[in-house]
C-alpha cells in the first residue's frame, strides 16, 4: 500500500469511528424504549369542563372516575363567584385562558353556544368536544369547525352525547349488518336535556321540563310543561316553542305548572330497531335498549371522546368517524385480548 493510500485508509477509518463513537454517545443518553413508553402511558389528559349544568356536573364525575385524566378546571360565567362547596379542591375561572396546560374542553353548554365557545377556544391550540344534538345541523356544523381545526392543529368531536353520539355508532353498526332495510329510533319516556333547555330560553318562561314520548317506528310526541314568568301568557310561549326547529316535526304539547321540579324525573330510554336484509337473505331484525340517566350518560360520552380526540388527526369528527377503541381507557393490545 503506498503512503498516499495509506493516509487515507487511516482517515476513512477513523472518519467512521468518531461516527459510531457519536452514534453510541447519543444513544446512551437517550431514555430506553420501555422508560419513554411508561412515561407516557403515565401521563394524564388534562380536561376543563366548561359550563357546570347539569350535564357539566356529570362530566366532571367521569373524569374524576377517569383513570387517565384529570381536571384541569372548571369555566363557568361566574367564575369563583358563589363557587360550590364540590369544587373546592379544582380551579375555578370565568376565562378558559386563566387555566395551565389544558389539552381539551368538554363543553357543557347549550347546543346553541358550543359554535361560539369552539370557534374562541380552538385558537388557543386546546381540542373541543361537545354534544350539539340537533341532527339537521350536524353537518353544517362539522364542515364550519373542520377548515378551524386544520388551520390551529386541533382536533373537535362534535355531536357526542347519547343521541346523537353512542346511539350514531349503534345504528350505523347495524346498517353494516343488513345493509337494505329500515331503522327506527324510538326514545323515551323521558326528559330531554336539550329540548328543555331550548323552552327555558323562550320569553316568559322561568322554567321548563321536556318530556319525549314514543310512539313507535321513530315517531314521537313531545310533552312541554312550563312555569311562566308573571304576565307571560301560555299561547305565546306554546306557539314560539312549535316553531322551534327543536319541536317543528313533532306533535308537541304544552302545559303550564306551578312547579317543574315537581314533575322532573332525568331518566330517559331508547329503543333502537333495524328490520332488513343481510346479503340475499331476509327478515333479519336487531334491536338495542337503554334506560338511562340522561346527563349521566351524555357526561360519560363525553369524557370518552375527549379521551379520543387526543389519539386523532386534525379535524371535525362525529362518534361514528372514531375508532371505539380509541375511547377506552388502557393499552390497546390488552384491551383487544378482553374485547375481542
Amino acid at each position: 500500500m503506498s503512503h498516499i493510500k495509506k493516509k487515507q485508509w487511516i482517515a476513512t477509518i477513523s472518519c467512521r469511528f468518531v461516527r459510531f463513537f457519536a452514534k453510541i454517545t447519543y444513544f446512551c443518553k437517550q431514555k430506553p424504549i420501555y422508560q419513554q413508553h411508561k412515561e407516557n402511558k403515565m401521563k394524564r389528559i388534562r380536561a376543563a369542563v366548561v359550563g357546570y349544568g347539569n350535564i357539566g356536573k356529570y362530566a366532571l364525575e367521569a373524569l374524576e372516575a377517569a383513570p387517565d385524566m384529570e381536571v384541569a378546571g372548571i369555566v363557568r360565567r361566574q367564575g369563583a363567584e358563589n363557587k360550590p362547596q364540590e369544587l373546592a379542591q379544582y380551579e375555578v375561572v370565568k376565562d378558559i385562558r386563566e387555566l395551565k396546560d389544558v389539552d381539551v374542553a368538554i363543553l357543557a353548554t347549550p347546543t346553541r353556544s358550543c359554535e361560539e365557545y369552539a370557534k374562541q377556544i380552538l385558537p388557543l391550540g386546546i381540542n373541543t368536544v361537545d354534544s350539539f344534538d340537533i341532527h339537521t345541523m350536524i353537518r353544517d356544523y362539522r364542515r364550519t369547525l373542520m377548515d378551524l381545526n386544520k388551520q390551529t392543529n386541533t382536533v373537535s368531536v362534535i355531536a357526542a352525547g347519547w343521541d346523537p353520539g353512542s346511539d350514531s355508532i349503534v345504528r350505523t353498526l347495524m346498517q353494516s349488518l343488513a345493509p337494505k332495510g329500515l331503522s327506527y329510533t324510538n326514545f323515551g319516556p323521558g326528559m330531554s336535556m336539550g329540548h328543555s333547555v331550548c323552552v327555558r330560553s323562550k320569553a316568559g318562561v322561568k322554567n321548563a321540563l321536556s318530556m319525549t314520548i314514543p310512539l313507535g317506528e321513530g315517531i314521537h310526541r313531545r310533552m312541554v310543561y312550563v312555569e311562566l314568568e308573571e304576565g307571560a301568557k301560555l299561547e305565546e310561549v306554546a306557539a314560539a316553542v312549535k316553531a322551534d326547529p327543536y319541536f317543528a316535526n313533532d306533535e308537541t304539547h304544552v302545559f303550564q305548572v306551578e312547579s317543574v321540579d315537581d314533575v322532573r324525573d332525568m331518566g330517559h330510554g331508547v329503543n333502537l330497531v333495524r328490520k332488513g336484509v343481510s346479503g340475499k337473505t331476509q327478515n333479519q331484525r336487531l334491536e338495542f335498549n337503554m334506560q338511562i340517566n340522561n346527563p349521566a350518560l351524555t357526561g360519560q360520552v363525553l369524557v370518552n371522546v375527549a379521551r379520543a380526540s387526543m389519539r386523532l388527526q386534525p379535524g371535525c369528527y362525529t362518534m361514528v368517524e372514531i375508532p371505539v377503541i380509541d375511547m377506552l381507557p388502557g393499552d390497546k393490545e390488552e384491551l383487544i385480548s378482553h374485547l375481542v
